[in-house]
């Protein structure tokens, strides 16, 4: 009898595709993936655009967008990747969470991530992204994972150190998540 698949879903933050902040996403996946059995689902933030910025309340929701939603309120684990704007995420980002209920995502772990165009704005994890999950008294990470333009050569990481950074965040990820006692212990960094 096989591990259970564990329920991943990614809010890819960017209304871009391809972008920077995909490819974060894509590798934070691959690594999880590699290190445990999951189901994997990506909400794209771009291609919900149009369903969300017109909504005031959630009965506003078209099908496509309520299904994002509700793909991210019964997820096991969330990673949430954001693009950086003006030192934060962008209001459609907020916007999307805004949506998702109050208590939908009490003691849920999420991993945080963010992609930026210097180290100017790492701090957006601690300072942006934390506590909005806070709000929702999810259970935030400890390692999140910040990435600049310099990682990348076009839309593939190839800094190695960020790629460790992505390796610790998810080794670092296995207490936090259901099934723990079927996590391996080590991820190999």
């Amino acid at each position: 009898m096989g591990q259970k698949k564990l329920k991943v879903v990614a809010v890819a933050g960017s209304v871009n595709r391809p972008s920077k902040t995909w490819a974060l996403v894509e590798q934070i996946l691959h690594t999880l993936a590699e290190a445990h059995p999951i189901q994997a689902r990506v909400v794209e933030l771009g291609a919900i655009a149009p369903h969300l910025g017109s909504a005031v309340y959630r009965s506003h929701l078209n099908a496509i967008a309520e299904a994002e939603i509700s793909a991210i309120e019964s997820a096991d684990m969330l990673i949430v990747a954001s693009p950086v704007y003006r030192g934060s995420y962008s209001g459609l980002f907020k916007h999307l969470f805004d949506f998702v209920g109050q208590d939908a995502l009490v003691d849920r772990p999420v991993l945080l991530a963010a992609a930026g165009g210097s180290q100017r704005h790492s701090l957006v994890i601690d300072h942006q992204l934390r506590p909005l999950f806070s709000f929702f008294r999810a259970l935030t990470l400890p390692v999140g994972v910040y990435a600049i333009d310099a990682d990348f050569s076009g839309y593939e990481i190839t800094d190695q150190a960020l790629l460790d950074r992505i390796a610790l965040s998810v080794e670092k990820s296995f207490p936090f998540l259901p099934n723990r006692a079927a996590l391996p212990e080590v991820i190999g960094l």
